[in-house]
C-alpha cells in the first residue's frame, strides 16, 4: 500500500466517528421528520381491501357493492383501536361528521350478524363526498402537510385551493415569523455596524475588549440570558425602575409579554452574529481611505456613507442573513418574553409535536423553514465567500 493510500485511510479513520455522528444525529433524524411530512398511512393501514377496491372508481357515481362489501371487512378486522383512531382523526379532517359516522358503523358491525348494508347503518354512507374523501386519504403519500403548511388544500376535484381562514391559520404565523426576525434583523444592524466600526478603529487592550464584550454572552445559556431579559423587562424590573427614578415615567412600562420584548432580547441574543461578520470585513478595508476621502474634500459623513459602507456592506448582508436565518427558528424567547400574539412558527410546531402529535405537520412545517433556510444560507454562503478581486 502506498504513502498516499495509507494517508486517505488515516483521514478517513479519523473522520469516521464524525460522519456516523452526524449520520445518527441529523441526518437520520431529518430525514425521518421530512418522511413524516409527505407520508399518509393512517387509512390505508385499516382500510387495505377498500383501498383495492376503489381503484377503479369514478368519484363520481354512488360508491360501488364491492367498496361497500370491502370496507365492512375492513372495520370488522380492524383490531387495533389506535390506528381505527388515527383513521377516523384523518378522515374527520377531511370530510366533517366521518368520527361519528365511523362510531357508529363500527359499534353496529361489532354487534350485528351477519353485517348490515352500509346504507342501511346510515344513509351518509351513499354520499359520494365521503368516499372521495376515503379514496384521497388511501395514497400512502400525500401532499396535504405541505400544503396545509402554507393554509392550502385540494378541493373535490383536486385543485390546489387557499383554506378557509378558519381552517387554518400556519400562513399568518410564518408571515408573522418573517417580521419579528426581520424588527430583529434591522435593531442588529442599527447597533451592531457602529459597534463594529468602533472595534475595528480601536486598538490594543481596548479592541479586546470591545471583542470580549461580544465573544461573552456566546458563553452563556440561551435559556439563562432569555431569563435574565425577563427579569429585566417586568414591571418591577430594572428598566422600569429606572424610568420611574429618573421621572421619565408615571408608571410601569409594558415591556414584556408583547413585540417590544421579543425583539429586545433576541437582540441581545443575535448581536454578537452581526457585530462578527462585519468586523471581519472592517478589519481587512485599508486605513487610509478614510483619511484619503477627507483629504479630498469630504467631510465624515460623506466619506462614511460614499466609502466605508459601501465597502462594508458585504459584511452587513452576511451579518443580516446569519441573523435572520438564526431568528425564525427561535422558540426560547418569544415563548418566556412574548404574548399569545407573538408566538413565532416553531411554537407552532411544537404544538403540532408534543400537543397534538401531529407529526405530519410538524414535520411540514420544520420542512418550509428547512427549504427557506437552506436559500438563505446559499445566498449567505454567496456573500460570504471570499472575493476573487481582492486575492
Amino acid at each position: 500500500m502506498s504513502a498516499r493510500s495509507s494517508g486517505k485511510t488515516g483521514v478517513f479513520l479519523l473522520l469516521a466517528p464524525l460522519m456516523l455522528f452526524l449520520a445518527l444525529f441529523f441526518v437520520w433524524p431529518l430525514v425521518t421528520m421530512m418522511s413524516q411530512a409527505v407520508s399518509d398511512t393512517a387509512v390505508l393501514r385499516v382500510l387495505p381491501r377498500t383501498a383495492e377496491a376503489a381503484a377503479g372508481w369514478d368519484r363520481v357515481s354512488p360508491p360501488t357493492p364491492e367498496m361497500k362489501a370491502a370496507m365492512v371487512d375492513d372495520l370488522k378486522a380492524a383490531t387495533d383501536a389506535q390506528a381505527v383512531g388515527d383513521m377516523v382523526s384523518r378522515l374527520n379532517s377531511a370530510q366533517s361528521g366521518f368520527r361519528t359516522l365511523m362510531s357508529k358503523t363500527i359499534r353496529t358491525l361489532a354487534t350485528a350478524d351477519p353485517a348490515p348494508d352500509l346504507a342501511a347503518i346510515d344513509p351518509r354512507w351513499e354520499r359520494p363526498q365521503f368516499w372521495i374523501a376515503i379514496a384521497d386519504a388511501l395514497s400512502p403519500l400525500t401532499d396535504r402537510n405541505i400544503l396545509a403548511a402554507v393554509d392550502m388544500g385540494r378541493d373535490t376535484s383536486g385543485a390546489i385551493v387557499r383554506l378557509p381562514e378558519e381552517a387554518s391559520a400556519n400562513l399568518p404565523i410564518l408571515l408573522r415569523t418573517f417580521w419579528i426576525a426581520a424588527l430583529v434583523t434591522l435593531a442588529c444592524v442599527v447597533i451592531g455596524l457602529p459597534y463594529a466600526m468602533a472595534t475595528a478603529a480601536a486598538e490594543g487592550w481596548k479592541r479586546n475588549l470591545l471583542l470580549a464584550a461580544v465573544l461573552l454572552p456566546l458563553w452563556t445559556s440561551l435559556l439563562v440570558r432569555t431569563a435574565a431579559w425577563f427579569i429585566i423587562l417586568q414591571e418591577q424590573g430594572l428598566i422600569n425602575d429606572l424610568l420611574q427614578a429618573l421621572r421619565l415615567t408615571d408608571g410601569p412600562v409594558a415591556l414584556i409579554f408583547n413585540r417590544t420584548g421579543v425583539v429586545i432580547a433576541m437582540t441581545h441574543v443575535l448581536l454578537p452574529f452581526m457585530v462578527l461578520p462585519i468586523y471581519s470585513v472592517l478589519i481587512s478595508i485599508p486605513k487610509n481611505l478614510m483619511p484619503a476621502a477627507s483629504s479630498l474634500g469630504a467631510n465624515p459623513l460623506r466619506a462614511f456613507l460614499e466609502v466605508l459602507l459601501p465597502l462594508s456592506l458585504r459584511g452587513v448582508a452576511s451579518g443580516a442573513l446569519l441573523v435572520f436565518m438564526s431568528a425564525i427558528g427561535y422558540y426560547i424567547t418569544p415563548a418566556l418574553i412574548g404574548g399569545p400574539g407573538d408566538q413565532m412558527i416553531s411554537s407552532v410546531i411544537a404544538f403540532y409535536a408534543t400537543g397534538t402529535a401531529n407529526w405530519g405537520m410538524a414535520g411540514a412545517l420544520g420542512l418550509v423553514l428547512l427549504v427557506i433556510t437552506i436559500a438563505l444560507y446559499a445566498v449567505y454562503g454567496r456573500l460570504s465567500a471570499e472575493d476573487p478581486r481582492r486575492t
